[in-house]
């Protein structure tokens, strides 16, 4: 591997949950000098140019040049944290005929099929009765065994799953009785199983990432929707953050899009506004200069796109067929879905340009619904234009995603022109 891709690899394996995914980018941030502030605590942003927030799983970070104003504008990559899979319900310990199972519910929109017979961990975070927070993973630890096909001679033709029956994975055998799941986790954590009030705790697959193919070129692991897009932005954040002018340089990884981003920590809540605002104030920003600070800023809402399936070409569009390897990807929509407009790719132009990386135009077939992401909901609650681009996959929503070693690199060189735009 280059190095960006064994470090991206690295950054993927740390990240099984978005509350990990969140404290490994604090990890990094710390590592590069950047400056942790509660959102409880009254701020003083002049000591260092770089601060960071974490909110449950979602991260705020940002650069701020020291010749930084009260109108000065904000360049904004948007990602988010979360990917689709299962979450552990209460009461998670659950089994029959000898076998030990989790109770899951199905979280955003999984390729169900993918999940299958695959070695599973448990990750994300346990919270005590005096509201203290602790990480968790098991590693490999569940499978959500297929049914074998001498039990069912169709499943070749048509494999239905039901959410509830099927999907089930187990950890062992016994009692179910005797087993307690939720103990398990504390213990790992290093606590009492009495003293674990709540949790949010989902799968994850723990098969590291690899590269393979002809050269080299191909990379797959899971999370690439859309660790890809977080692991740039903070690459080009770290970067921007030497920069003494220009715009101030924001990463906003937000957690829960793969459910609709209706949440605190999510894009639709209040988290970018609040820290914008906050960081307004902090510059001495009275009246209504927060707003002329946002008529001049941008958003790239940097998610993951399709790439041209090979064996089924018939579900893109006829003219516009990115390919792995051909640069991130310029998602557009008439409807909006997408929140770029003509203005929008010319700044992608020009950033591109800039990092001297190709691009490629992403369009659906009229036929197929289109997805959405961050963008739009980011254009509507500040009124900050927005681009909407990202890395082009194969596999998307499968427990491993499948993408170019050249294209994640590419997006984050990119990213760091849109941070520091050329005059």
């Amino acid at each position: 591997m280059d190095a960006y891709t064994a470090d991206f690899s690295a950054f993927l394996q740390a990240s099984p949950s978005s509350y990990h995914a969140a404290a490994e980018v604090a990890r990094r941030l710390d590592v590069a000098g950047f400056t942790r502030l509660e959102e409880s605590a009254s701020w003083t942003t002049d000591e260092v140019t770089g601060h960071y927030v974490v909110r449950d799983g979602a991260v705020i970070a940002w650069s701020q040049p020291a010749a930084a104003g009260p109108i000065t504008p904000f360049r904004i990559l948007g990602a988010h944290t979360d990917s689709p899979g299962f979450k552990l319900k209460p009461k998670p310990t659950i089994g029959a005929f000898g076998w030990l199972q989790a109770g899951v519910e199905v979280y955003g929109g999984p390729l169900l099929n993918s999940w299958l017979d695959r070695e599973l961990e448990l990750a994300g975070r346990l919270v005590t009765r005096d509201g203290t927070e602790h990480l968790v993973r098991t590693g490999p630890f569940l499978r959500i065994p297929q049914l074998a096909v001498h039990l069912d001679r169709e499943v070749n033709n048509a494999l239905t799953l039901d959410r509830q029956r099927h999907l089930t994975p187990v950890f062992g055998v016994g009692d179910a009785s005797e087993a307690d799941l939720v103990a398990h986790l504390a213990d790992l954590a290093g606590l009492q199983a009495a003293d674990v009030a709540g949790y949010d705790v989902l799968t994850a697959d723990t098969q590291p990432p690899a590269t393979f193919g002809l050269g080299n070129a191909l990379f797959a692991a899971g999370r690439l929707d859309n660790l890809s897009s977080v692991y740039a932005g903070l690459q080009a954040l770290i970067q921007a953050s030497e920069q003494t002018g220009g715009p101030i340089s924001v990463l906003a990884g937000f957690d829960h899009e793969e459910l609709g981003s209706q949440s605190r920590s999510g894009a639709s809540g209040p988290l970018l506004d609040d820290i914008l605002t906050r960081i307004g104030h902090g510059l001495g920003a009275t009246g209504s200069e927060h707003l002329q600070a946002y008529a001049e800023s941008w958003c790239l809402s940097a998610d993951a796109g399709h790439a041209v399936h090979p064996n089924y070409p018939e579900r893109h569009d006829p003219t516009n067929r990115p390919i792995l390897g051909g640069g991130p990807l310029l998602k557009i929509n008439a409807n909006q879905r997408y929140a770029t407009d003509a203005h929008g790719a010319a700044l992608w132009a020009r950033s591109c340009a800039q990092a001297n990386v190709d691009y490629q135009e992403f369009v659906s077939n009229n036929t197929v619904p289109c997805g959405s992401t961050i963008g739009p909901l980011t254009a509507t609650r500040l009124g900050i234009r927005v681009v909407d681009v990202g890395v082009p996959l194969l596999s998307m929503h499968s427990a491993r995603e499948l993408c170019h070693v050249n294209d994640p690199r590419a997006l984050s060189a990119a990213a760091r022109a849109f941070f520091a735009p050329e005059a």
